[in-house]
């Protein structure tokens, strides 16, 4: 059996991501979707939640072959732990091959684990998590962009954090 991690931080899920996630499960018998939890960024959206939202966005399509799971270490000790020979990451026009090349090269030489890039479906690949938070905290319609339940807790989110920011502060300082 094959098993491919499709890792991310999933901060939402947006319909890029699971396109290439529905991609994948068409190609391997197992797919693990893993929300990788990096310490240097502060997400909106908890672990707990991010995992939920995936399991919803994906258990609509009736995918049976794909797992979603969260960790905190190694993309390649997740790997190992599971039994994955591949990781699978989606590629935009933006740049994503130069940075997501390195991480390829990483991750064989810790564990020999090879990385297969997917491209973007070219209607998809503007879409980022971080360009849905910022048309969101401006007020646009992100509708399409994400599965529909993420939505109403993006507006949730923007809301709980417009009423916890200080007095004179920007709504949106560049956060990922």
């Amino acid at each position: 059996m094959t098993i491919a991690v499709c890792p991310g931080s999933y901060d939402p899920v947006t319909a890029g991501h699971l396109d290439v996630i529905e991609r994948c499960a068409r190609f391997f018998d197992e797919v693990h979707v893993v929300v990788a939890v990096n310490a240097a960024k502060t997400p909106m959206f908890s672990e707990d939640t991010r995992v939920e939202v995936i399991r919803r966005a994906i258990a609509k399509d009736g995918y049976d072959n794909i797992k979603v799971a969260s960790t905190e270490g190694l993309i390649t000790d997740y790997c190992k732990r599971v039994g994955a020979t591949v990781i699978v990451k989606g590629l935009r026009q933006n740049g994503d091959y130069e940075a997501e090349l390195g991480m390829a090269l990483v991750n064989r030489k810790l564990a020999g684990i090879e990385t297969l890039f997917l491209p973007a479906d070219p209607i998809l690949e503007h879409i980022s998590s971080s360009i849905v938070k910022d048309v969101a905290r401006h007020g646009g319609d992100v509708t399409g962009m994400v599965p529909d339940c993420v939505v109403p807790m993006l507006v949730e989110a923007l809301q709980s954090e417009s009423e916890s920011r200080p007095a004179g502060r920007p709504a949106y300082e560049g956060r990922n």
